[in-house]
């Protein structure tokens, strides 16, 4: 009996060992997300070496709509505020850069933080009015926002600094300490950078305490306040950051492409900034990546396909994506998780 007794304890030793061998081996899918993370950077690192000029500025343009995309899921994904209006902080922010460097020497790796601060200082101060407003009421005025920011900028007081309906053309930055880079190369690194670091700020907003009171205050406003959350200070706070997001892209816009008008920030770039969240997948960060490429290649495929209906085309592309992937990237992405 007592021979028995032994195995049974020793069986249950063993098991005991195995379960604890499990439950300190690492889950499949987080080896797999390290190794592809992993393959992500080389590839990164490697990519403007292997492809023409061109598609380095695509690529760079996509991290730069993609940076502006995270700013707009933390609105609206996050927080819940809709918003139309976004094109208007995408241009604060490219003349912010543009005028610094143009009208005042700036360097133009300072004006990109210096674009961040006064696109801030202009989301919170427009999100404090646009507490009273909710829904269809914050879309619609976020809508006139985008659509009267380009007939200011053309404004005959505003020329001096503006270039009014012609804009501004500023020079390319070249690669520092003499780097043996192209422009666009020493572009794409700057972005990349500045992307890395954009992202990995925002993952850290949404898992910090703040961040989950713009979520609490998203899913149910009525029980955040009840804990004591103040929704007016979180509800502008998530503007204001927001904004910063999308004038940090709108200075990396008009640092790459060199140039800055008002008919380049319409009413068309806040909804391409929302199609974008919508197939990268509302409250998924990474998500804006693929965004950022579906904003800036689904309209030149279309284009391909058919010149004089280029729009009826990209209407079908855009069908397509959302009937394939209701809910974007990102639900794709957890049903091959599952």
């Amino acid at each position: 009996m007592s021979t028995q007794n032994q195995l049974a304890a020793d069986r249950r030793a063993v098991a005991a060992d195995r379960t604890d061998d499990v439950a300190r081996r690492p889950p499949p899918h987080r080896a797999l997300v390290v190794l592809l993370s992993i393959g992500a950077a080389i590839a990164a690192l490697c990519l403007p070496f292997a492809v023409e000029s061109f598609v380095v500025f695509q690529i760079t343009m996509v991290m730069v709509y993609a940076i502006a995309i995270v700013g707009l899921n933390l609105l609206l994904g996050f927080n819940g505020q809709f918003s139309l209006g976004h094109a208007a902080f995408f241009a604060i922010g490219a003349y912010t850069a543009a005028i610094l460097m143009d009208k005042a020497g700036f360097d133009y790796a300072l004006t990109v933080p210096v674009a961040a601060v006064v696109c801030f200082i202009c989301g919170f101060l427009f999100g404090l009015p646009a507490l009273r407003l909710e829904g269809l009421y914050l879309a619609l005025a976020t809508f006139a926002l985008s659509v009267a920011t380009p007939q200011i900028l053309k404004l005959s007081p505003l020329e001096t600094w503006t270039g009014g309906v012609q804009g501004l053309v500023i020079v390319k930055p070249s690669a520092p300490f003499r780097l043996p880079l192209s422009d666009d190369q020493w572009l794409y690194f700057f972005a990349l950078f500045v992307t890395v670091l954009m992202f990995w700020f925002a993952t850290n907003l949404v898992n910090s305490q703040s961040g989950r009171a713009m979520m609490a205050i998203r899913d149910n406003p009525i029980a955040a306040r009840s804990m004591g959350i103040n929704s007016a200070v979180h509800k502008a706070l998530a503007f204001g950051v927001s904004a910063l997001y999308t004038g940090v892209a709108g200075a990396l816009s008009a640092i790459v492409v060199q140039f800055v008008a008002p008919d380049s920030f319409t009413i068309q770039l806040s909804i391409s900034l929302l199609v974008g969240l919508v197939v990268g997948g509302l409250g998924w960060i990474p998500g804006a990546l693929f965004g950022g490429a579906f904003v800036l290649f689904a309209p030149n495929l279309a284009e391909q396909i058919s010149k004089g209906l280029s729009g009826a085309a990209y209407g079908v592309i855009l069908i397509v994506v959302i009937f394939v992937m209701p809910s974007g990237v990102a639900g794709l992405t957890r049903l091959v998780r599952r």
